[in-house]
């Protein structure tokens, strides 16, 4: 394998671009926050933007970014945006970076279960300590968030399987790297919106078919097909809805 920075290799945007855009959730495509920085982050870092080659193929990538952390809870930044800002707004200061904040890891179709993430990961890492930064975070939105929109994020967050790691690969690869647990910054407001006909107590047809996807979902992550599917936050439905499936363990 071959670690090169999107700098270095730019013949490789294209490859890498058909790569990994599937696996951002639409979102990420529209965070103006993201439009007004991005362009900067790469400008800026772009000793943090590494792809992984196999035989010359991407297989993986991922980018970070290196901030002002004083180590406590209290100031930690803001989730993704938050970190970008702080990146940005710290380099043209002049402010020291004492952290590196990962960012994003994705890993091409048909690449998965290789461990390739971590390579990645431990990539940006070892260019962080290189560059004397003590701390590593990472703002840890869900990457399967976007398939349970009925669901808060902090519940989601919170999910886990029998073996007690996260049932979301993004959450997942921080742990099997040592990672302490998230802190307690709080979630953006529009991260924590379950469906409006649930919040209001309105159960019609687009209510029913929002439930009956979490219903389905919820099958496939306890591997149990007798989750029920009907539609109906009953007994089992809601335990999970509002307070993550880890519960039904």
């Amino acid at each position: 394998m071959d670690v090169v920075t999107s700098a270095e290799r730019p013949d490789l945007e294209d490859e890498a671009g058909a790569a990994f855009k599937v696996k951002w959730p639409e979102f990420i495509f529209h965070d103006p926050i993201a439009k007004q920085y991005v362009a900067q982050v790469a400008e800026c870092f772009p000793q943090y933007d590494v792809l992984l080659l196999d035989e010359g193929r991407v297989v993986a990538g991922g980018w970070g970014v290196p901030i002002r952390w004083d180590g406590t809870v209290e100031d930690l930044p803001d989730g993704y945006d938050g970190a970008m800002v702080r990146a940005v707004e710290g380099h043209q200061s002049g402010v020291q970076a004492t952290t590196f904040s990962f960012m994003a890891v994705a890993v091409g179709n048909g690449e998965t279960k290789r461990g390739l993430a971590g390579e990645v990961m431990t990539a940006l890492r070892l260019r962080a300590a290189q560059a004397g930064l003590a701390h590593v975070i990472a703002p840890l939105r869900p990457t399967l968030k976007p398939k349970y929109p009925l669901v808060p994020m902090a519940s989601v967050a919170a999910w886990t399987r029998p073996d007690g790691l996260s049932i979301d690969p993004w959450i997942r690869a921080h742990q099997r790297m040592g990672s302490c647990g998230p802190g307690s910054g709080q979630l953006p407001e529009h991260e924590e919106r379950t469906h409006p006909g649930l919040r209001r107590g309105i159960f019609g047809p687009l209510t029913r078919a929002w439930v009956i996807h979490f219903q389905q979902d919820m099958v496939t992550i306890l591997f149990d097909k007798s989750f029920p599917v009907d539609g109906i936050v009953g007994p089992l439905t809601w335990p999970p809805l509002v307070g993550g499936a880890s519960e039904l363990y």
